[in-house]
């Protein structure tokens, strides 16, 4: 391809983003689905014939548009308005997708025949919430303040917890030795290093960006992106989530009172959308439509019982002792949006050649695609009718 045409293209894709996110809003549907429906239009199976079988640059593209969304879903938030919804957002991200991954996994194993490992891999997959999803429900939704940042709070740490459950299960199956004191490892390595690293160069970045006074407001978001870059790059460079990193960084960041917070937060939003085209449109390539029917009894059903099972045992448990009322805990054990993470994590056991990794991620995808599509489109309704929004 000549770069002109990949120019054309690019731009191409980039509007097409822009009218079907702007439509999917007008009708109440999750963008994500109507931008992974332009990619299996593009691909093999579609009229555009484009073929893309390229796992690891599916999962590279994936990795650094979920970092950029991650930050700019902290940096538009900051750290005292999520502070004060931390007791439940941290029980659901970590307790609710541990409790999410093994209630799945357990059905993938009693119902269709996996081991129990390859079964908690599934679950583990499936059991990722989407940032970009839930930031962009939040942001057309009128749901009350602390049950809107419990769900924004969830979303960035969730993430984290379910890279750590996929790495570790993907791990598991492949090496023979491996066992729960390696996970458990594994964890607080990924944990503790994120956190140590988004804190960090989070107080920095917040510190040099509040003091300082640039020449020009143009380098205030270069200095912003900077500081994603090195938050990332830094906690994943030493084996820890670079993620959780990112997230952090992001809350420091949107934490900062300067003049430049709202044009910083225009940018970071326009390069999330960005990611978020590139991204689902990827992911829909990657996608072969003539291989879904395969899926199809096993992604609906484990897609119901992530839905009326699995996620409300865990909005329960997660959020117990946090002062929700039952309204709102029923509400948020139905708002675990799917999305693009669970099907960027679907490329990991791929890459890694984990048996019947190709299948789970068509299951995978089938599921997200089911789960979205039926969540996405009535959780407002459903905050209406139990008295949840605010004017």
């Amino acid at each position: 391809m000549s770069e002109e045409h990949a120019i054309l293209i690019g731009g191409a894709l980039l509007a097409a983003g822009v009218l079907c996110s702007t439509l999917a809003t007008r009708v109440r549907l999750p963008a994500l689905i109507a931008l992974m429906a332009v990619g299996m239009l593009l691909g093999t199976d579609g009229i555009g014939g484009l073929h893309l079988e390229d796992y690891e640059l599916a999962r590279t593209i994936g990795v650094v548009a979920l970092a950029v969304i991650l930050f700019e879903g902290g940096l538009a938030t900051g750290w005292a308005p999520i502070r004060t919804v931390l007791r439940p957002a941290l029980g659901l991200a970590v307790v609710g997708t541990m409790l999410t991954a093994a209630i799945v996994g357990l059905a993938a194993h009693l119902l269709f025949g996996l081991s129990l490992l390859e079964g908690l891999l599934l679950g583990s997959i499936l059991s990722a919430t989407d940032g970009a999803a839930v930031f962009a429900l939040l942001q057309g939704a009128s749901l009350r303040k602390r049950l809107a940042l419990t769900l924004e709070g969830e979303a960035g740490f969730n993430d984290p917890v379910a890279i750590f459950l996929v790495l570790g299960f993907v791990e598991w199956l492949l090496l023979p030795d491996y066992g729960v004191l390696d996970m458990a490892k594994l964890f607080v390595q990924e944990m503790g290093i994120g956190a140590v690293v988004g804190i960090a160069v989070g107080t920095l970045a917040a510190r040099s960006l509040g003091r300082s006074a640039f020449t020009t407001p143009g380098l205030y978001p270069v200095a912003s992106l900077a500081s994603l870059m090195l938050a990332y790059g830094l906690a994943a460079t030493l084996h820890g989530s670079g993620f959780l990193a990112v997230y952090l960084a992001g809350l420091a960041v949107g934490s900062v009172k300067t003049p430049e917070r709202a044009n910083l937060v225009s940018f970071h939003q326009g390069l999330a959308w960005v990611a978020q085209v590139a991204m689902f449109v990827m992911l829909g390539l990657l996608v072969f439509p003539s291989q879904l029917p395969d899926a199809a009894l096993e992604g609906t059903v484990l897609a119901v019982v992530l839905m009326l099972i699995a996620r409300p045992v865990a909005a329960f448990v997660g959020t117990t002792g946090a002062g929700l009322e039952p309204g709102e805990r029923f509400l948020i054990g139905w708002a675990g949006l799917r999305g693009a993470v669970p099907v960027v994590l679907a490329t990991f056991p791929v890459i890694d050649g984990v048996p019947n990794s190709l299948e789970f991620f068509n299951i995978v995808f089938f599921a997200v695609v089911l789960s979205t599509i039926l969540q996405g489109t009535t959780v407002e309704a459903l905050a209406r009718r139990l008295r949840l929004t605010d004017p």
